[in-house]
């Protein structure tokens, strides 16, 4: 983890990344030694993921530009464009999850097989949403994985589209499927089990 001293610097870094990350924190906070340490912890053992850390206290121009106010704040590039703001100090596994998922979404992308749209909606503490997930990854299914416990907006959409409350639920090429139902998941996506 290398630390970005400007937003002009930052930007530079993630321009040509098909994902990265980028830890805002303010050193000597209990928080933000918490976040350091579990991101740190959570990227054991991965490579290819970029992380980068900026602190508030000396860095002043990055947290203005994607609207943060609190530290410690996780925040997801997309080949360069700010995608997703998690923000806290979360368990090790957490983060450890996203990176792998991160991981796993860029090392499929060059694969030119059709496969239906498939968007997996879920929480970090889910058991089934993780068994889903790992079911879908031994398949290589790429999926989007949206924490409904971090984005109110994708949790609304999921309750008006299928009526339930509850995770995992999967849209697959426009049907959502709610819970671990495998046999359907295994019909929509011709996966031979």
């Amino acid at each position: 983890m290398n630390q970005v001293k400007s937003l002009a610097e930052l930007k530079a870094l993630v321009a040509d990344k098909e994902k990265a990350y980028l830890l805002l924190y303010k050193s000597g906070t209990d928080k933000s030694e918490c976040a350091l340490r579990n991101v740190e912890m959570g990227l054991k053992d991965i490579a290819g993921i970029e992380v980068y850390l900026a602190d508030v206290t000396s860095t002043r121009d990055i947290h203005p530009a994607y609207s943060v106010t609190t530290v410690p704040t996780l925040i997801e590039f997309d080949n360069g464009a700010a995608k997703n703001v998690i923000k806290g100090c979360n368990d090790s596994n957490y983060y450890k999850a996203l990176f792998d998922d991160a991981l796993y979404v860029v090392d499929t992308k060059n694969e030119e097989t059709p496969q239906k749209s498939v968007t997996v909606y879920s929480t970090p503490t889910c058991s089934w949403c993780n068994t889903l997930k790992a079911h879908l990854r031994k398949h290589r299914i790429r999926f989007a994985d949206i924490d409904v416990s971090r984005n109110q907006s994708a949790a609304d959409e999921m309750v008006r589209r299928s009526g339930q409350r509850g995770v995992p639920q999967t849209d697959i090429g426009g049907e959502m499927i709610v819970g671990f139902n495998q046999a359907r998941i295994n019909e929509l996506l011709n996966i031979r089990a």
